[in-house]
Order: C-alpha cells, then sequence, then structure tokens
C-alpha cells in the first residue's frame, strides 16, 4: 500500500478549523461536508437502543507490532501513525484492515474539551482515532473511503488523571521531532491495543463520516464508553508543542484540531448495553430531579401535619365521661356472692399523643 493510502484524507492542505477556510466554510469546497450524517456528534445516552447483536470488538494483530519501527507524521492537522497491514478488526460484518490513527486535542484552557464526540453534550480532553477500511470489499484506503460501507474508526476518549499513561510516550515522546508540518520520524513500533481502554464490549455505533475535509460519508463508528486516562503534563505536551505551519512558514500552534458535533438528523446511536446499566443523566435532568424529590417533601410534610392535626382534633371529642345508671341493690342469696359491677373503661388516657406517621424516605 503506497503512503498517500494511509494518509489521506488528512494530507497537508490548506483547510483549518477556524477562520476563513473553517469547519464552517467546508462544505463549499467538499460538498460532502454539509451532508445529514456527518461526524461527530453528541451522543444522548437516553436516546440510544440497545442492540444485544453488539458483540465485543476484536483487535487483531494490534499487540503483535514486529520488529519493523513505525513512522510518526505531521500532516498540519493532527499527528498520524500509519499501521501495518498485518494489523485489523474483527467483530463487524466484513474484515476491516487497519490503516492508521491520529489524535484530536483542545487548547489547555480549564475545563476546555478538545474531543471530537462529546457524550450528553460533555467533551473529554481529547480523542483518539484508529481508522480501518473494507479489505474484504475494497482494495485499498483510497477507494473505501468514497463506499458507503468503506472505513470503520474506533474512537477512544480521553480524560485526564494523575498518573501518566505509559503506552502514550510511545507517541508523546516524540512529538519534538515533528513540530512543522510536513515532517516525520520513524519511531520504536509498539503494542497499539495498549492505547485502548481495557473493556472493548461497551460502546456507540452509528453511521457517519470522516471529521475532516472531504468529510465523505463511509465510516461505520464505535465509540467505547471506557475513557483512558493521560496526565496533565501529557496532555499540555500534545496541546503545546506541535505546529500547523511549515518549517519555514510563520509558526502557528496546532489547537483545537476537532470538528463540532454535527445534527444527527434521522440516524439512530445504537450501544452494545441496555441503557439500565450505565444510567447517565444530563445537568437538566439532574436539577429537574432534586426540584421533583424537593417538593416531593414538602408535599408529603403538609400530609402529614394534616394527618396529625386531624388525629388530636378528633381525639378531644372521643374522650368522654361515662354515664351508668345508679346502681339496683340487690338482695344477697344465700351460697353466692355478689357479683362486683365491672365498669367498661372508655376513656383514653390524658396528653397521651398518637404515634407519628412514618415517612418514607
Amino acid at each position: 500500500m503506497k503512503k498517500r493510502d494511509f494518509i489521506s484524507p488528512l494530507s497537508v492542505t490548506y483547510w483549518t478549523y477556524t477562520g476563513s477556510v473553517g469547519q464552517s466554510k467546508w462544505a463549499d469546497y467538499s460538498p460532502d461536508c454539509g451532508g445529514t450524517a456527518q461526524s461527530p456528534v453528541d451522543v444522548e445516552t437516553v436516546q440510544t437502543q440497545y442492540d444485544p447483536c453488539l458483540g465485543p470488538l476484536t483487535p487483531l494483530g494490534y499487540s503483535q507490532h514486529g520488529n519493523k519501527p513505525f513512522s510518526l507524521y505531521n500532516n498540519g492537522h493532527t499527528v498520524v501513525v500509519p499501521l501495518p497491514g498485518w494489523m485489523g478488526l474483527g467483530g463487524l460484518p466484513w474484515q476491516f484492515t487497519a490503516v492508521q490513527m491520529h489524535l484530536h486535542w483542545g487548547n489547555g484552557a480549564p475545563e476546555a474539551g478538545g474531543s471530537e464526540h462529546t457524550i450528553n453534550g460533555q467533551s473529554s480532553a481529547a480523542e483518539l482515532h484508529v481508522v480501518h477500511y473494507n479489505s474484504e470489499l475494497y482494495p485499498n484506503m483510497s477507494v473505501a473511503m468514497t463506499q458507503q460501507d468503506g472505513l470503520a474508526v474506533l474512537g477512544v476518549l480521553i480524560e485526564t488523571g494523575e498518573e501518566a499513561n505509559q503506552a502514550f510516550w510511545n507517541i508523546l515522546n516524540y512529538l519534538g521531532r515533528v513540530r512543522h508540518a510536513g515532517q516525520s520520524v520513524s519511531i520504536p513500533a509498539f503494542d497499539v491495543q495498549s492505547l485502548l481502554p481495557s473493556d472493548l464490549g461497551r460502546y456507540y455505533r452509528y453511521n457517519g463520516s470522516l471529521t475532516t475535509p472531504p468529510c465523505f460519508q463511509s465510516v461505520l463508528w464505535t465509540l467505547f464508553t471506557e475513557t483512558v486516562k493521560i496526565s496533565h503534563t501529557q496532555l499540555m505536551k500534545l496541546e503545546t508543542v506541535l505546529y500547523a505551519s511549515k518549517e519555514d512558514a510563520d509558526r502557528v500552534v496546532m489547537q483545537d484540531n476537532y470538528r463540532t458535533p454535527q445534527p444527527l438528523n434521522d440516524r439512530t446511536i445504537l450501544s452494545s448495553f441496555p441503557l439500565e446499566s450505565v444510567k447517565m443523566y444530563t445537568a437538566g435532568e439532574i436539577t429537574a430531579i432534586v426540584i421533583g424529590a424537593l417538593c416531593g417533601c414538602v408535599g408529603l410534610a403538609v400530609i402529614i401535619r394534616f394527618i396529625v392535626k386531624t388525629i388530636r382534633s378528633t381525639s378531644s371529642w372521643d374522650v368522654l365521661p361515662s354515664v351508668r345508671p345508679a346502681p339496683v341493690p340487690r338482695t344477697k342469696e344465700p351460697g353466692k356472692e355478689l357479683k362486683q359491677d365491672v365498669a367498661l373503661n372508655t376513656t383514653s388516657e390524658p396528653g397521651k399523643k398518637e404515634d407519628p406517621v412514618p415517612s418514607s424516605v
């Protein structure tokens, strides 16, 4: 396979994420970017549909990197690691062969995201994409990416944590050697699967597109629910070392290289797991739940107070004096004891309170 097959459609061309040739203008010269099945998207978890037929994905040869070194390439939009042809992906309708992987990230601002896909409107710090083409039906990436069933991309959301992710140093340690667009360097081969989440059985699936021009709508997307973590130092290295400009041009820092979520339109996002097992709420839903719970507690308190007040009011009328007719003298019969009258106790003890009605939690 020729090198251009590895890096297209992410070659060094004149388009950007912002400005006069930014993503809002992509459809002007790449019509597919204005299509109705574009990526990325926001995954609203409550709108996803469980599909029990979606089983775990199987990376093929990801850990068998061999002795031949990989290469790392700055294409002016991201850093790309071309992958050897023996790597592939199982668990899909066709056989898919690995092509390349690349990253998307933000600008280092606090609370700013950098991922392309979002979950319930929340973005992650960065996102890893592993691109595959349908090698069962098409001869190479260039042909496959123009076909509706041509590509399969794995999306891995990246968050920050306290500890460094050793697997990601295999890429990040060499960014300084490809700082400018068009530069490439050989790097030691490594276990690609070590970059992925441990749970490959829980994911979202939908039909979408490339997230950069030409935006062909040819991608079967798999977005894992489990995130991977890198350290703040690693994220900062990713966000500050690279340039989108060539070495002989004015420096333009490579930041915010992510496309914003696109309309879902009439597409359905499938999940490989029942929604109940990973119930997630949006901020609005959480607010509504809290307000509803508070209103319920207030209403219950009012009802209990009314019941207690009613009981106390009623008990004051139940305590009535006992009225008995005067006893009639009886003649004591021989051999029999006079039976003593026993008065029925019809009064309740004064001052005794009713037990409170227990409230549910």
